[in-house]
């Protein structure tokens, strides 16, 4: 193949209440393949949406905020675990269509929660990729992903990947995913404010790839209608009251080419934005940057990468 229809769906998610989100998803998701994109890219955590009273409500990172209590109570019961049946629907769209979705959850494994960029792919179970570092406040909430997750999966038009936010700001994080050859590469954000087109142009430039860089659109009163879904709480709901505001993520997503060249930017709304992949750009562009290539240099540098799983605990019967 030579060009790739895309979309990314900007979007507001349904917070806390991943089913419901889940639903959502498949509709607009749906309405993207009947466009003709066989890649869709939703947004940092769509499913279950993103934590914003972290940063807008007062107080939130006090010791034992019965707010903050009360809202990881809820994440961890709505969050999504392995092998979760709930995503099936979204997994038959890629198997009938022949198609890949990003899209970001809330994860639980045992008692902890990860922030997981799942890629769906045709035929194969999701690949995840749980984000290294929470960034600031986040890591109230989200455990720290490990090597195992830094992959990419194989479609016939190439490679495509995902990684998270302020991910794009660890160098050897980049280096790592560049070295994996992506064609198409998903960058997951809450707002792509004016610094994260920056960083996500740079990505497209520095790894000869296309980026998708999906934002979301989410207000306070979505985070009143996703708790009202999960049964209500006082206490999250006061926590709620406290942030300013009503428009608190922005959208903004574009698709960068490998000359970091934007083809296509969305706007604060709602909306699906779509292009269609060039993707002979890719080996034009490699003619005078390789950085995983001919433009490193591996008798001074050496990355080495620890891609086992680090699960805390093994038991081991000798």
């Amino acid at each position: 193949m030579q060009t790739l229809p895309v979309a990314i769906v900007q979007a507001a998610p349904i917070p806390l209440a991943i089913g419901d989100g889940i639903e959502k998803a498949v509709t607009l998701a749906g309405e993207a393949i009947r466009q003709g994109a066989k890649l869709v890219a939703f947004g940092e955590t769509f499913l279950g949406g993103y934590p914003l009273w972290l940063d807008e409500a007062p107080g939130a990172a006090l010791w034992d905020h019965p707010g903050t209590r009360a809202m990881h109570r809820i994440m961890l019961d709505n969050a999504i675990v392995a092998n979760d049946e709930r995503l099936l629907p979204l997994q038959e769209l890629c198997d009938e269509h022949n198609a890949c979705i990003s899209i970001g959850a809330h994860e639980r494994v045992r008692s902890s929660l990860y922030n997981n960029q799942l890629l769906l792919r045709p035929g194969q179970g999701p690949l995840p990729h749980r984000k290294l570092v929470p960034t600031h406040g986040e890591r109230l909430i989200w455990m720290r992903g490990d090597g195992s997750t830094l992959g990419v999966h194989q479609a016939e038009w190439g490679k495509a990947g995902n990684l998270i936010c302020w991910e794009h700001w660890m160098p050897l994080a980049r280096a790592a995913m560049h070295n994996l050859g992506e064609a198409v590469h998903v960058a997951a954000w809450p707002t792509v404010r004016e610094e994260y087109v920056l960083n996500s142009r740079h990505y497209a430039f520095e790894g000869r790839c296309f980026v998708l860089a999906a934002g979301l659109v989410q207000r306070k009163d979505d985070l009143f209608d996703g708790l009202e879904r999960c049964g209500g709480d006082s206490d999250a709901n006061e926590l709620i009251e406290a942030i300013e505001g009503d428009v608190l993520n922005k959208g903004g997503s574009l698709i960068a080419a490998p000359d970091a060249r934007v083809i296509v930017q969305a706007g604060e709304e709602e909306e699906i934005l779509c292009a269609e992949l060039d993707l002979s750009e890719i080996g034009q562009n490699l003619t005078s940057l390789d950085t995983d290539g001919h433009y490193s240099r591996p008798d001074v540098f050496e990355l080495s990468v620890d891609v086992r799983a680090k699960d805390g605990v093994v038991r081991k019967t000798k």
